[in-house]
């Protein structure tokens, strides 16, 4: 496992493309309505890349073909924009973005409700993973290790009756989207690599309203509940330092 720690200077250009990021989100975000589809989210978010500068991480890795992922209720992650998926009153989706601004990587989701009500456990779920996020950040301090973030996460999740997802997990960031270490939402406190001045990790807790497992579907993609159950995705870049962990994609 090679862990690079990023200078000063890094952080700053991570912390632009995280800007963008979250311009790219709140964007998204708002074009959420009933009868909108995936692929209006997806247009959105394209057009929003291009005029703030920067270029689509996702796009083209490792071939997947859109900007955004698009995660519709019992989808987990990594569900493709389509023209025929409608957003229906009561519906969660899931949107996860990622760009690359002069060679530096930003990445971050969230969870939006479709229209002016969901069920009071859909309710729960997205609150419960939004501040499991912010549990898994707040761990993530000099001299803490993986598991330190990891046990946060889970430990609010699973106090709260829900499961978070094994198979898919956060990671380091940097100039390239995926660097070591990888960041699971489960762990054991004091265990895993330790925490350094200057890690970038992408923290992104992925939590089922019922069991934990998944399944991925014939796109080869779109991972989904075994068991059919909804499911909730925030994430965001982190600098761990010295003062404590910062955000980068606020």
């Amino acid at each position: 496992m090679s862990i690079v720690c990023k200078s000063a200077s890094e952080i700053d250009k991570m912390r632009r493309s995280g800007h963008i990021v979250r311009q790219v989100l709140e964007a998204t975000r708002e074009a959420v309505a009933p009868g909108v589809s995936t692929m209006d989210l997806e247009r959105v978010a394209e057009r929003k890349i291009r005029d703030l500068g920067a270029k689509p991480a996702f796009k083209g890795y490792y071939d997947y073909p859109c900007v955004l992922c698009t995660s519709v209720n019992d989808e987990i992650v990594h569900g493709i924009p389509s023209a025929r998926r409608m957003l229906k009153a009561g519906d969660i989706v899931s949107i996860d973005c990622g760009v690359v601004l002069d060679g530096y990587y930003g990445d971050s989701a969230i969870t939006v409700p479709v229209g002016d009500t969901i069920t009071p456990e859909l309710q729960k779920l997205l609150e419960v993973t939004r501040e499991s996020l912010f549990r898994g950040i707040e761990a993530a301090r000099v001299g803490n290790t993986i598991g330190d973030v990891g046990a946060a996460v889970q430990q609010l999740v699973e106090a709260n009756g829900f499961s978070v997802v094994r198979e898919f997990v956060g990671h380091g960031i940097g100039t390239r989207l995926h660097e070591d270490p990888q960041i699971p939402n489960y762990g054991t406190p004091g265990h895993g690599p330790k925490l350094r001045d200057g890690m970038v990790l992408a923290i992104e807790p992925m939590v089922n309203v019922g069991g934990p497992g998944t399944r991925v579907l014939d796109d080869k993609w779109t991972a989904v509940t075994e068991d059919g159950s909804y499911s909730a995705h925030f994430e965001h870049c982190i600098a761990v330092t010295r003062n404590g962990p910062v955000i980068l994609t606020e």
